[in-house]
């Protein structure tokens, strides 16, 4: 990002800046605040029930959003191995593992 970077009217600062303005929304709201209280908590997730309720297609967007910064600037954790087959051994009546 650049000291140039807007979105709208508004100016881009941080990695934080461009996801809430992607999202529209403040991250503390979706990501919770150090030290909030249960009610606290309830209260953030009831609003956040509410938006998504409001607007469903926030939740894809969000992912996409997410997937692409992941993309960007940490590709190494999409590239995913899969696991080695698993052996399975059965015993036969010799008591040899297969």
């Amino acid at each position: 990002m650049t000291m140039n970077d807007f979105i709208g009217r508004h100016r881009v600062v941080t990695a934080s800046d461009l996801l809430e303005l992607a999202l529209g929304t403040p991250l503390d709201l979706w990501l919770g605040e150090d030290g909030e209280s249960e009610q606290e908590r309830a209260a953030r997730e009831a609003a956040a029930r509410d938006i998504l309720a409001d607007d469903p297609a926030l939740a894809d967007r969000t992912l996409r959003v997410a997937a692409q910064a992941i993309e960007t600037h940490m590709p190494e954790l999409f590239r995913i191995t899969p696991p080695a087959p698993a052996v399975r051994r059965r015993a036969a009546r010799t008591g040899v593992a297969a």
